[in-house]
């Protein structure tokens, strides 16, 4: 836990899962300089605040004593944010919403902690502008390094004139002036669609679905393809996870191998679970039975219930290399797995992945490899 001197009075937050060997702090230079910049300007509005993209939720729980309404794409940043608003302002009011929910209908202050996604940020938008008026007061926040010229122009093209400020420890914000009447924006691109290539198994030429701000949208990431190659072959009554399922297209490649199993697609993305569950929908066999969650890996999953896990975790929490999230998916898989049932993950080869499994599991296996990838697999004993 670390405490954040916000404008209005001292806080204490944390990430979530809450870890004690992360170093990594709730909030940033960017989060600091939004508050303190509406502090200076005076927060007096009345009306709809909303909060985008509030990474853990450093902005919402600052903010609380107004009752902003959150939007975020992450089911671990609500979960922050909930932990964080009932240590720091228990009797707040707030919405917590996904980015797959309907947003407010009127917004007084738009406030967007710009995203890495570029796309997620476009569909945000492109959301949100039915709500935006011109006297909507909209600022946007973000590291140096997040925001590009690229940004501004999706600002610009959607919302209306666009500014920066000048640079502070790093962060910087954005301010725009919205035009309802533009007619520049076009409709909104997302979700996007495409087809699989041949060569990837059960789902070679299959149409899969990415919503905005899903990892590698407009194509086939080498990681997935690689474990397409190499999935296991099972057959019977399994039930079957899809492990950070991103677009879904390695639980609907299992789905499709062995009709006869059962298919839980699970990440923390709202976003990707939306993508998963329509690209299951479009492909596989109707009576194969399937469940979408979103949640924190699999700590939602009954010990001992899991006959296999896929998995190809991320190793970046937004800007930041860590394995911290590999580490809480492998645990929490080895929870869930029957003995006898097997993880299989794909990863980078330099990623010492193994060394984890064989603490975990006792034993660990290199089912493949190439130049860049390794699979592994490990069996509960």
């Amino acid at each position: 836990m670390y405490r954040f001197n916000a404008p209005w009075g001292d806080l204490d937050l944390t990430r979530f899962p809450a870890e004690p060997r992360e170093q990594l702090r709730a909030w940033d230079a960017a989060d600091d300089y939004l508050l303190r910049h509406l502090a200076e300007e005076g927060l007096t509005r009345d009306g709809e605040i909303v909060v985008v993209g509030d990474r853990w939720g450093a902005l919402a729980t600052a903010l609380a004593p107004w009752g902003p309404t959150q939007i975020s794409d992450s089911f671990l940043a609500q979960q922050a944010t909930r932990a964080n608003l009932r240590r720091n302002a228990p009797q707040a009011r707030l919405r917590l919403l996904s980015t797959q929910d309907t947003p407010p209908e009127r917004i007084d202050l738009l406030l967007i902690r710009v995203p890495k996604s570029l796309a997620l940020l476009e569909d945000q938008l492109h959301r949100l502008a039915p709500a935006v008026r011109p006297d909507t007061l909209v600022v946007g926040t973000g590291m140096v390094t997040e925001i590009h010229t690229s940004t501004l122009r999706l600002f610009e093209r959607i919302l209306g004139p666009t500014r920066t400020s000048r640079a502070v420890r790093k962060a910087r914000l954005i301010f725009c002036t919205p035009t309802p009447e533009i007619t520049a924006r076009g409709p909104n691109p997302w979700p996007l669609r495409y087809a699989l290539p041949e060569g990837v198994g059960a789902v070679s030429g299959r149409t899969v679905t990415n919503h905005a701000g899903v990892f590698c949208a407009d194509r086939l990431d080498i990681g997935t393809r690689f474990l397409l190659q190499h999935l296991p072959e099972r057959g019977g009554q399994d039930r079957v996870v899809d492990l950070g399922c991103g677009n879904g297209v390695v639980g609907t490649a299992a789905a499709l191998a062995n009709p006869a199993c059962e298919v839980l697609f699970t990440d923390e993305s709202h976003q990707a679970v939306a993508s998963a569950e329509a690209t299951f929908r479009a492909n596989a066999d109707p009576a194969t039975k399937a469940e979408f969650q979103v949640a924190d890996a699999l700590t939602a999953v009954p010990p001992e219930s899991v006959d296999l896990i896929l998995n190809n975790p991320p190793f970046h929490s937004h800007r930041a290399t860590t394995e911290t999230a590999a580490r809480h998916m492998f645990a929490t898989a080895h929870a869930a797995l029957r003995p006898g049932g097997t993880l299989v993950v794909v990863a980078n080869r330099h990623l010492p992945y193994h060394l984890r499994l064989r603490r975990l599991f006792g034993s660990c296996e290199v089912v493949a490899s190439d130049p860049k990838f390794v699979i592994l697999r490990a069996t509960k004993a």
